[in-house]
């Protein structure tokens, strides 16, 4: 985010990086990503860390209110530590606090989670990775679909979320929308294209039913294994931002690295599985339709024009354009 968090001072900042036993030397604030809010932090002793807060009033996909969020937070932390400490060195975990535990509540709105700073290349979202790259995040994807769930590990809900407050901006089209300055041409753009949002909600549920009548087996799956999310390294692909991980189908995952069913043949001979065109269909037109719903609520929020909410609404009339086209993204 480009922005800094609303309402979070530096000293609740400094009080949680206090709980993970780190003495800060200097803090960098980091504007990348979309979603949490991130630090270059510098400890007293010369040890470097990532620091991650949170918004959990804006984590629909952990919880569906903040204190739920923050517990759907937790488990997800929790899973990710459970994973890399039971051998799958390419899950970059969370450090535990000086009592053990994982994520430090700052507030009642945001989180604090730390992690190690580590070298390598990041990607960015919307990259297409090369075959031999393609292969090797395949491979991993299949080491960790094999893997037995721990415990923590949240089960997905298939319906996309914020599917709830898309049909209501829906069905509340006719008068005018005053969270910001984007608020009434996001609602111009909802109505101009109300038909056709209806209708991709009804193929999502045509798709779901054929999905479920199949009974699959869930996996462990991170959510979200796109190139943002990889860290390349000298000794290979490391996958970061573990708060969405979850039991679910593994084209969960699999519909985010490709659109080709010629490109998992790999994964089937390793994972003995193989890949279901309806769920990867299924599991696009979720992203989609899940970007939607949380732009949406952004838009009819309270909100100004920040450097955020213009990222945001590029998103938003991007979203809206690949439900009109939904043919396989390359």
């Amino acid at each position: 985010m480009e922005n800094l968090p609303e309402r979070l001072n530096d000293e609740k900042l400094l009080q949680g990086l206090g709980e993970f036993g780190i003495r800060a030397a200097t803090i960098a604030y980091l504007p990348v990503g979309f979603g949490d809010y991130h630090w270059n932090v510098t400890g007293a002793d010369g040890q470097r860390w990532f620091a991650t807060v949170s918004d959990l009033e804006h984590k629909e996909h952990c919880g569906d209110n903040a204190a739920s969020a923050l517990k759907g937070l937790r488990r997800a932390m929790g899973t990710a530590a459970c994973l890399h400490e039971d051998g799958l060195d390419f899950v970059v975990a969370p450090v535990r606090t000086t009592g053990g535990e994982l994520l430090v509540e700052l507030d009642e709105r945001y989180a604090l989670s730390i992690f190690p700073l580590l070298a390598g290349e990041s990607g960015e979202f919307g990259q297409v990775l090369a075959t031999t790259e393609r292969d090797q995040v395949l491979d991993m994807l299949a080491r960790l679909h094999t893997r037995t769930a721990p415990a923590s590990t949240p089960r997905t809900v298939l319906d996309p979320s914020g599917r709830r407050s898309l049909e209501t901006a829906l069905d509340e089209l006719s008068g005018s929308w005053d969270g910001g300055p984007f608020a009434e041409p996001a609602r111009e753009l909802v109505a101009e294209h109300a038909e056709l949002i209806r209708t991709r909600l009804a193929d999502f549920d045509r798709l779901a039913d054929n999905v479920r009548q199949r009974d699959a087996a869930l996996v462990v799956t991170h959510g979200e294994p796109h190139p943002g999310n990889l860290l390349r390294t000298d000794d290979g692909y490391l996958l970061v931002d573990w708060d969405t991980v979850g039991l679910a189908l593994p084209e969960r995952d699999l519909s985010v690295v490709s659109d080709d069913p010629a490109a998992f043949a790999r994964y089937a001979e390793v994972t003995g599985k193989d890949v279901d065109a309806a769920a990867l269909a299924l599991y696009r037109l979720r992203w989609s339709l899940v970007d939607l719903a949380e732009f949406v609520v952004w838009f009819r929020g309270p909100h100004t024009r920040t450097p955020d909410s213009e990222a945001a609404w590029k998103g938003f009339t991007e979203t809206v354009e690949q439900l009109a086209d939904p043919s396989p993204r390359g």
